[in-house]
């Protein structure tokens, strides 16, 4: 008889965590660890939980996907970005490879299965999913199954990026322990031969609570919420051991993370550098911070002398206005390549705000995907290898900022994962 298997996947979860500083505080982890194998595992370029959650569950590169963030260009348009689904996703996950060969699914929390496809089995989709009413569940009466059962399905917590740690931490734990309930329900109550769920508290706690926790980090104070991160791993520890224990039968287990975290110092506004250099230019500039693309919307960007703009996140997406791609293009495409070679060079060059230099690695979709399909970022960009996350409002007082854009976030994401196995 074949064995069942089991991926929890917990994302951002870190190798420098649970290899080390917490590695005897994880009984059940631990015991998964030294009975089998475990190892760092690189995440995808860039790594983020979209696209690399689903590169890790159809075995393809982001460029292959064609999906390179959680929005994508659709066209070569200066506004076609949009939130990516489960429909851009075009090749074959592991549990329709399973379904193919009449095998039994249980899929929860899988970042980018909004919205549901068939399985043989059964699916809650993930932390993308719009609201509670959206039809999050196949088969479609699941929903309501689980409405009288054990609640709605949590996808996530709201507004992480809060100063308002009380909360947020009831949030985690709420979602977490929700998450587990309905784990604990479908394996008991459903047929199943692979089982996945996706637990998002490790990447919640780390963004909201990781300067709390790293002694070392330059926003460190003394608090109440300094253990927040190791108390949370040991209650998600227990959670897994508690749901492990509970499965009847021979089985595998993989735990796995999509990425892992470190400290983050700050931010480069990378279109103000732009606009210093003259590679980006306004009709008119701002009187405080705004996103470039709202400046974008109200056509307040010059294309006629624009050779980039960027969007932020934890790495920098570059885009060229290339004569004849974009609509007022003015890169010659002869040009290109020196151009592109030069501000590569120049966006290493960069140092930090004490003149130090920084290591900052510059990406090329076509030199580093097997394959690229739709419409990459023309560089992806890390600032001093994901130590300073990439700004991408306009109007900084300065190039640095130490203030993420999008709320307080004192942690990036980092370049490697986890992989346990209970099968050596």
């Amino acid at each position: 008889m074949n064995k069942k298997i089991v991926i929890i996947g917990l994302d951002c979860a870190s190798p420098n965590l649970i290899f080390d500083e917490f590695f005897d505080d994880l009984p059940n982890l631990k015991k998964i660890m030294e009975n089998g194998v475990y190892n760092e595992l690189e995440s995808t370029i860039p790594p983020i939980t979209v696209p690399a959650w689903m590169s890790m569950f159809t075995g393809k590169d982001p460029g292959e996907l064609g999906i390179y963030g959680f929005t994508n260009r659709q066209n070569y348009d200066y506004h076609s970005f949009s939130l990516v689904s489960s429909k851009s996703v075009k090749y074959k996950k592991l549990w329709d490879i399973f379904t193919q060969k009449g095998k039994q699914n249980i899929v929860i929390g899988v970042p980018l299965t909004y919205p549901p496809s068939p399985l043989k089995g059964h699916m809650i989709t993930g932390f993308l999913t719009p609201s509670f009413e959206s039809n999050y569940t196949y088969p479609k009466h699941l929903k309501n199954e689980l409405l009288a059962n054990t609640g709605h399905f949590i996808f996530d917590v709201n507004d992480f990026r809060t100063e308002d740690k009380e909360r947020l931490l009831k949030d985690i734990y709420d979602m977490t322990n929700n998450h587990f309930k309905i784990a604990n329900y479908l394996a008991k109550n459903k047929p199943w031969d692979l089982f996945v769920m996706v637990e998002m508290g490790t990447d919640r706690i780390h963004h909201g609570f990781w300067a709390l926790h790293d002694k070392k980090h330059p926003k460190h104070i003394k608090s109440k919420f300094n253990s927040a991160i190791r108390d949370y791993y040991i209650h998600l520890d227990n959670k897994i051991g508690e749901f492990l224990s509970g499965i009847q039968g021979d089985f595998d287990v993989v735990i796995v993370s999509d990425h892992g975290i470190k400290p983050m110092y700050g931010g480069i506004a990378i279109n103000d550098w732009l606009i210093k250099k003259g590679y980006l230019v306004l009709k008119e500039y701002p009187k405080k911070p705004v996103s470039i693309n709202k400046l974008i919307k109200e056509r307040k960007i010059d294309w006629s002398k624009t050779k980039v703009w960027g969007n932020g996140g934890y790495h920098g997406k570059l885009f060229f206005n290339i004569k004849g791609r974009e609509p007022l293009g003015v890169i010659e495409k002869n040009e290109l390549d020196n151009f592109k070679t030069k501000l590569i060079q120049e966006l290493k060059d960069i140092k930090n705000e004490d003149g130090n230099e920084m290591n900052t690695n510059v990406y090329e979709p076509q030199k580093i995907y097997n394959k690229v399909n739709n419409i990459p970022p023309d560089l992806i960009v890390y600032f001093d290898d994901l130590s300073w996350r990439c700004q991408g409002t306009i109007g900084n007082e300065s190039i640095y900022t130490h203030n993420n854009d999008i709320g307080p976030d004192d942690a990036n994401h980092a370049s490697h994962g986890i992989f346990i196995s209970s099968n050596k």
